[in-house]
């Protein structure tokens, strides 16, 4: 009965939760827990074996989560990056499928190099919510996470190029590699066209149209089923609609969205990601059974977990090699490039290297694996490929997650590049924006100051942020440390306060002297107030 499913669903989303908050208490990355999660799952024997439309797998969990990375990615520091992130994105992903397609063959009995390629397209991406996830409060330098984080946009759209070109070799018994090229360049031009286009004409609706936040998150849930959809419907890459399209509606979602859409567009889409992340996790964790169980009519679960670890250590060298090849043979070829960038130096590259570990990318793939072959035959090997992809992500994400922190402090790897950093560079751009706001207000507001005392009292305030600003940059040694402290003192104080008022806010709330929409407009400026001094 569907409202079993739906029993089940919400359960596990609940599991989800508990799950991400565990993982925040003993300070675990996330996708760690919900791996183990899943696993844990499969062993409970009341729970029901659930399996879900390959088919349908692409299609719900690939274009939000594709749209989600693209929406994130920071265009300055991709830019300045492109170079390692491409060659990292699509070189490891190619080298990494050849690589795996080749040694499967020669150790799995039956498979075919269709399949090989297959499983290597599947488990070649590393994961960026895992990385991120591991690195999120570590001393790491920025390079290593706009790399990770770009790396992962890009090798995104590569891998599951290559997942696609094996799938239809396996279906149609044929590959023919200048066609395969040929194909490969019309998909991904006209991948790129098509998101690019429904990209600009949702641009246009946003920005002249959609004014309300009511409107304008819908929309951006939708555009990524519309530039999937519209892009295979016409068989055309669907997953670089989704990347291309939503790089540019990120890129311009200055000119469309406010403080209200912007506030309400980045938590919504946080939530589904979180969501649909975990939901795949739990979901493999629900189908170990039943790929068990068709497991053991060609293999025992002996010589899976065999496969599984010896490719996982594969894969996990062969992304380390590859890094350093990267990252020193473009050096040693291209002086310009000696002049542009700093070399990384030894520590660094071992980090990327490190840092490769695979999640719901490769989930969703495998998942995705049809049940059957086009003569209505089962598709070949398609629970021993799920079984590698699990125990490779088993692998990947607890031993290379739980050991990535220990690495970082073991090699004590510095910033190679000039950077400023992040509370620096805010106090920088607050007293410029006081020093323009101050001027502005000088030029336009000139006589309103000298008449209205609380029109001149805005000048004051910028003309204080100013002073504060310059007093610090003027201490040093302990007259600056005293400065800082006060500077927390004073946010601590605030935030005190805030909580103050919004308590106020809610007994006022209980008098029912006063509208709800009133208290809601006071409660909203609060939450404000309160995110701009956490910042």
């Amino acid at each position: 009965m569907i409202h079993h499913n739906l029993l089940l669903i919400i359960s596990l989303f609940f599991a989800m939760a508990i799950l991400f908050v565990l993982s925040q208490r003993i300070k675990i990355s996330y996708p760690i827990f919900l791996v183990i999660g899943g696993l844990a799952i499969s062993f409970i024997p009341t729970v029901p074996n659930i399996s879900i439309d390959p088919e349908l797998v692409f299609l719900i969990f690939l274009p939000p989560l594709l749209f989600e990375a693209a929406w994130h990615t920071s265009w300055n520091r991709f830019l300045k990056w492109k170079r390692s992130i491409f060659l990292m994105g699509f070189g490891l992903v190619f080298f990494t499928s050849m690589g795996i397609a080749y040694f499967s063959v020669n150790i799995i009995p039956g498979f075919t190099l269709a399949l090989g390629f297959l499983l290597g397209g599947i488990i070649s991406p590393p994961d960026a919510v895992a990385a991120s996830s591991v690195l999120k409060g570590l001393n790491i330098p920025k390079r290593v996470v706009t790399i990770l984080e770009g790396e992962s946009l890009v090798n995104d759209a590569a891998s599951l190029t290559v997942f696609r070109f094996a799938l239809a070799a396996i279906l149609t018994g044929q590959f023919v590699f200048r066609e395969a090229a040929v194909n490969f360049m019309v998909l991904a031009v006209m991948g790129v066209f098509v998101g690019l286009v429904i990209a600009h004409i949702l641009y246009l609706v946003l920005k002249y149209w959609a004014k309300s936040s009511s409107i304008t998150t819908p929309i951006t849930l939708i555009a990524p089923y519309l530039m999937y959809i519209i892009a295979e419907e016409m068989e055309w890459s669907g997953v670089l609609a989704v990347v291309s399209g939503g790089l540019f509606l990120s890129f311009r979602s200055k000119d469309y969205l406010n403080y209200q859409t912007r506030m309400q567009v980045k938590e919504v889409w946080e939530t589904v990601g979180f969501l649909l992340n975990g939901f795949v996790f739990i979901l493999i964790g629900l189908e170990l059974p039943v790929i068990m169980n068709g497991l053991v009519n060609d293999y025992t679960p002996g010589d899976g977990i065999k496969y599984g670890l010896i490719i996982a250590a594969m894969i996990i060298v062969l992304r380390i090699v590859l890094v350093y090849l990267v990252e020193y043979i473009p050096r040693w070829l291209s002086p310009s490039i000696r002049l542009k960038e700093r070399s990384a130096g030894p520590k660094l590259p071992f980090i990327i290297g490190w840092a490769g570990m695979r999640g719901v990318v490769s989930l969703a793939s495998a998942l995705a694996i049809p049940l059957t072959l086009q003569d209505g035959s089962e598709f070949p090997h398609r629970n021993l490929i799920l079984f590698i992809t699990f125990v490779v992500i088993l692998v990947t994400l607890v031993f290379q997650g739980l050991t990535l922190p220990f690495f970082i402090k073991l090699l004590k790897v510095d910033e190679v590049d000039e950077y400023v950093p992040a509370e620096v560079q805010l106090e920088d751009i607050r007293y410029r924006m006081a020093a323009r706001s101050v001027s502005y207000l000088d030029e336009n507001y000139g006589d309103e100051m000298k008449q209205y005392e609380s029109i001149s009292r805005i000048k004051e305030q910028y003309q204080r942020s100013m002073a504060a600003t310059d007093r610090m940059r003027n201490k040093e040694g302990e007259e600056k440390e005293l400065v800082g402290r006060s500077r927390k003192l004073y946010k601590n104080i605030m935030l005190d306060l805030i909580a103050q008022r919004r308590l106020f806010l809610n007994e006022l709330e209980e008098e029912k002297k006063y509208d709800d929409y009133v208290i809601h407009d006071l409660e909203n400026n609060l939450d404000l107030e309160e995110a701009r001094l956490n910042k």
